[in-house]
């Protein structure tokens, strides 16, 4: 149960993450749901476990770090789209 609400929270962050930036992420839910996970690590590695955290997840260095990860695989996806 506790693994399926970490991807429940991963997703949310993921889909906050991209209404900030006002940017779509590829992948739909399941790209949300990476985005947010993987926004978890970075976030968690940069500005550590600070502010509340839901399930082992600390909810603002997430979403900062979700956020860092929406910018960048945008960034690319759009260097690439120029490129071709």
């Amino acid at each position: 149960m506790g693994f399926i609400l970490y991807l429940i929270i991963g997703g949310i962050i993921g889909w906050l993450a991209g209404l900030i930036l006002g940017k779509d992420i590829p992948g739909g839910i399941v790209g949300n749901i990476i985005a947010g996970i993987i926004g978890a690590w970075v976030g968690g590695l940069l500005f550590s476990d600070f502010g509340p955290t839901v399930w082992g997840m600390a909810i603002i260095p997430a979403l900062i770090g979700a956020i860092l990860v929406v910018f960048i695989v945008s960034f690319i996806l759009k260097s690439m789209r120029k490129a071709a």
